[in-house]
């Protein structure tokens, strides 16, 4: 009967240490879906022999507020069961930015709460010809993580980070406002980060990522950034 117990207890750890799947649904506009961000992370959880599963409620120019009032995030979460439901919209450095980060993240936190779903802040970034207000996007977006007790991916620190560096490869696409695919692999790292910060980022095998981030110093500053932050 002992043995029977110890082989039944090694059985549960086996499963819950190699066996479980995240589910993660993404709630945002098109800085998730450029570059297919949640497949990015898709496959860095699959080089750490983790594995995550995404869903992407993501349309061009919509925030919190939009995609609250459609009701697809309802339906979404009526349906399904997720581990996190991250959440995203413009750079929000300004008052009205800022209120519906605040409002409609207490709403969805709401939702999640029902759910025993873990809502987190996916921190962007700003455009070029506002990148004045980096500190503001910054402060706005931890302001509503702390308020709505939610977990925060600095996806927008590392990236101002990574600019002030003046490194060989851009975070902005050709429109200085979108992320290039570097961006995009900088989010989806800084994310995979949060959700697994005991695994070993340096441990990534250049080669597999350089079709995002074609130099390899660039490659390993970001690295370097995100494991320091």
């Amino acid at each position: 009967m002992k043995k029977r117990l110890q082989i039944l207890v090694l059985s549960l750890l086996f499963v819950s240490n190699f066996g479980y799947t995240q589910s993660v649904l993404f709630v945002g506009n098109s800085l998730t879906y450029s570059n297919n961000l949640p497949e990015i992370l898709e496959r860095i959880a699959k080089d750490f022999n983790e594995s995550i599963e995404t869903t992407s409620l993501c349309f061009p120019n919509y925030g919190l507020e939009d995609h609250w009032l459609e009701g697809k995030f309802h339906k979404l979460m009526n349906q399904n069961k997720y581990d996190f439901v991250i959440v995203q919209q413009g750079p929000s450095s300004q008052p009205p930015g800022r209120k519906m980060l605040l409002d409609y993240g207490a709403k969805m936190k709401a939702v999640c709460k029902v759910k025993s779903t873990e809502l987190a802040y996916f921190m962007v970034w700003p455009s070029k010809y506002y990148y004045y207000t980096f500190d503001g996007v910054i402060d706005n977006h931890r302001e509503a993580a702390k308020v709505n007790d939610a977990k925060l991916f600095p996806v927008g620190v590392i990236w101002k980070a990574y600019e002030e560096q003046k490194n060989n490869v851009s975070l902005y696409s050709h429109d200085d406002f979108h992320p290039s695919k570097a961006g995009s692999f900088l989010a989806a790292l800084t994310i995979f980060h949060g959700l697994y910060p005991e695994k070993k980022l340096h441990k990534i095998d250049y080669k597999t990522y350089k079709k995002w981030v074609k130099d390899e110093a660039s490659f390993n500053a970001i690295i370097d950034l995100i494991t320091k932050k």
